[in-house]
């Protein structure tokens, strides 16, 4: 789905965002360069045009109706999908997990080591042969989590050497196979959205974890995470989190904005009462902070209310975005204030009752 035009920030603003690569305006605002009529994404890795041959625009269609042409580069038509490489290389993987891939084998796919390793180093902070090699332990995980000797998880996941396999699961997880039987393990899962990336972490039970890749301070939830759940993060796929990536393109397409997966939701009490009532706030509205402190019966608490909005990591579906300030200002959004308006406006259109005939 193309996001739809919103009031975009000043010119000097967005060409700040384009030189930094800035995912801020990721779907929101898009650079025409008339000096090669094409349009890109603000994060488009091409060498950066003057200022003055910049026109910007926030939507695609109003860039091609301007006579641009999209980039092949950053492909802004496309709805933020991998590049074919890493698709065909993901679904290689997925169909056989417990694989040893190496440069060899990734060759036979038609596929350039080197390009493979730099295209995954960018998308996944990981090279493939890495993030291959995590996505086979978290398959000795589920083997070991079941009583699986450990001789039988390394064999399951295709490890040669016993020390190796030992080793490896130490970086993962801080301790060694034989004492893991009983450990929790959390698996992640990339999502793409008109707006930018997202990551989706969970178990059997539930989704812990949905939160935009670029969101501030994602790497230290995932720190807290596998500290509070005393687990590993692997690459992986579960029941749950193939709910929530459903739920996810029914909310971007407009079909359907609760969403149905299950939620592992940890927080205090406290917390808990605060997202509660965000997720009673209707799609298409808004509530101020102090609205939350009165419905959580601490209406003095407006600065606490505001701290447990803050530490919710399951974004869209517990929906913090629809918290706004005592004037309706767009205020306190990690995601980015730009996103939580196209969010919000994106709400109100899907929630509109349907004109009559």
């Amino acid at each position: 789905m193309e996001p739809t035009t919103s009031p975009l920030p000043d010119a000097k603003s967005l060409y700040r965002a384009l030189l930094a690569r800035s995912t801020e305006y990721e779907g929101l605002a898009f650079v025409g360069v008339r000096t090669t009529g094409i349009f890109c994404r603000l994060t488009c890795s091409a060498k950066k045009p003057k200022q003055e041959n910049c026109e910007f625009f926030g939507d695609v269609r109003s860039a091609m109706v301007a006579g641009y042409r999209a980039c092949l580069r950053c492909r802004p038509l496309s709805a933020h999908t991998a590049p074919p490489v890493v698709e065909r290389l993901v679904t290689a993987l997925e169909k056989e997990p417990s694989k040893r891939w190496s440069g060899a084998s990734v060759r036979e796919l038609g596929v350039d080591p080197s390009t493979a390793r730099r295209l995954f180093r960018a998308r996944y902070g990981m090279t493939f042969v890495e993030f291959a090699r995590a996505r086979r332990l978290g398959q000795a995980f589920r083997e070991l989590r079941g009583g699986a000797p450990v001789i039988e998880a390394q064999q399951a996941a295709e490890w040669e050497s016993g020390s190796g396999f030992r080793d490896a699961f130490r970086k993962v997880l801080g301790a060694p196979p034989a004492r893991a039987k009983g450990t929790a393990v959390l698996h992640a899962k990339w999502l793409e959205t008109p707006l930018g990336p997202m990551v989706a972490v969970g178990d059997d039970a539930g989704v812990h974890l949905l939160e935009f890749a670029d969101r501030r301070g994602l790497e230290k939830e995932l720190l807290r995470l596998r500290a509070q759940r005393g687990a590993a993060v692997v690459p992986g796929v579960t029941g749950p989190l193939d709910a929530v990536e459903a739920d996810v393109a029914a909310y971007f397409a407009g079909a359907r904005l609760s969403f149905t997966a299950p939620l592992a939701v940890g927080g205090s009490d406290f917390q808990r009462a605060v997202w509660r009532c965000l997720s009673d706030i209707p799609a298409g509205t808004t509530r101020t902070y102090a609205e939350v402190a009165r419905a959580v019966g601490r209406p003095q608490a407006v600065r606490a209310v505001a701290r447990a909005i803050g530490s919710n990591v399951l974004a869209l579906a517990i929906p913090c975005h629809r918290v706004v300030g005592s004037d309706g200002a767009l205020t306190g959004y990690a995601g980015g204030l730009a996103r939580k308006q196209w969010l919000l406006e994106h709400e109100a259109r899907a929630a509109a009752p349907a004109p009559s005939a």
